[in-house]
């Protein structure tokens, strides 16, 4: 028989867990979900910002999220030279599609072997106060090492759903994939304006890897178990839906956690997965659509 006090601890773990999968998959929403490129490569900028937090950590002593914020900028930076340069190799000629797809595969694999030959293959691991504290409350136990994260995560998604709703430049990135042409009317640079997006979405990745090396010890590999996860909360919460792909990371975490905890752990991603094929048979727009 399931003890439900368990049950409960899973499932708050879950929720937790999921907050997480959402910071990784924001980039994703933005660059997939809002301008259409297929950007593989942003699980292995997620571990460059854990190895940038645990490098910033080990030799100044910042904490690992501030260290996050500090590498925003030029992760910014970074994700809109690698636009341009996806750009004018791709998007300008119309070969976006596969090529665009070989392209961003191509950089995850360059981008884990520089780190590979710069930092080693060893695990990296930050220090922090909160990452060996917990609070409990009626038997439920909640690490401070997936607390934090968690409420970084809505903190993040919180802020850039404001931007993205309230603002001019906001409402362009919403808009530009689905009517460049309008947007052009309005003497608004298509372009420029998915630079500027994908810069964002490549900033997030500083922020989301610095909540990964506080939930745990990162090497260069470690991107690719993200992968899977990240496009497919994005496509299960609808594309470009940023609270929807909230909710779907809070259902692939809870659920992962659950069969973790309760049956076999080689079994979470397989079931977690499973979720995916039922929501875009019955509701194929995702679990809130495409609207932000």
């Amino acid at each position: 028989m399931l003890d439900p006090l368990a049950v409960l601890n899973a499932v708050m773990a879950g929720v937790l867990l999921g907050g997480f999968y959402a910071a990784v998959a924001l980039g994703i929403a933005i660059a997939f979900g809002m301008l259409d490129i297929p950007n593989l490569s942003h699980p292995a900028f997620v571990v460059v910002g854990a190895f940038a937090a645990w490098l910033l950590n080990s030799q100044l002593g910042l904490d690992p999220v501030l260290a996050g914020l500090v590498m925003a900028p030029p992760f910014f930076v970074l994700g809109a030279l690698l636009y341009r340069l996806y750009h004018v190799c791709f998007e300008r000629r119309g070969d976006a599609a596969l090529q665009g797809l070989a392209f961003f595969f191509g950089i995850l694999f360059i981008t884990e072997v520089a780190l590979v030959l710069t930092a080693g293959a060893d695990y990296r691991s930050v220090a922090a106060p909160y990452i060996g504290a917990s609070l409990t409350f009626g038997g439920i136990t909640l690490p401070g090492r997936m607390l934090v994260p968690f409420f970084v995560s809505i903190g993040m998604i919180g802020l850039l759903h404001q931007f993205l709703t309230r603002s001019f430049t906001g409402r362009a990135i919403q808009a530009v994939s689905q009517d460049p042409v309008a947007l052009r009317l309005m003497g608004v640079s298509p372009t420029r304006i998915k630079t500027l997006a994908f810069g964002l979405a490549t900033a997030t990745a500083a922020v989301a890897g610095s909540l990964l090396i506080i939930i745990e010890p990162v090497e260069p590999s470690i991107g690719r178990d993200f992968i899977g996860r990240a496009f497919a909360v994005v496509v299960l919460g609808g594309m470009g839906s940023f609270y929807g792909m909230l909710l779907a990371s809070i259902i692939l975490g809870i659920t992962e956690s659950i069969v973790s905890d309760m049956w076999n752990p080689s079994w979470a991603p397989a079931i977690a997965f499973g979720f995916l094929l039922p929501t875009l048979a019955f509701r194929s727009s995702g679990l809130l659509g495409r609207k932000l």
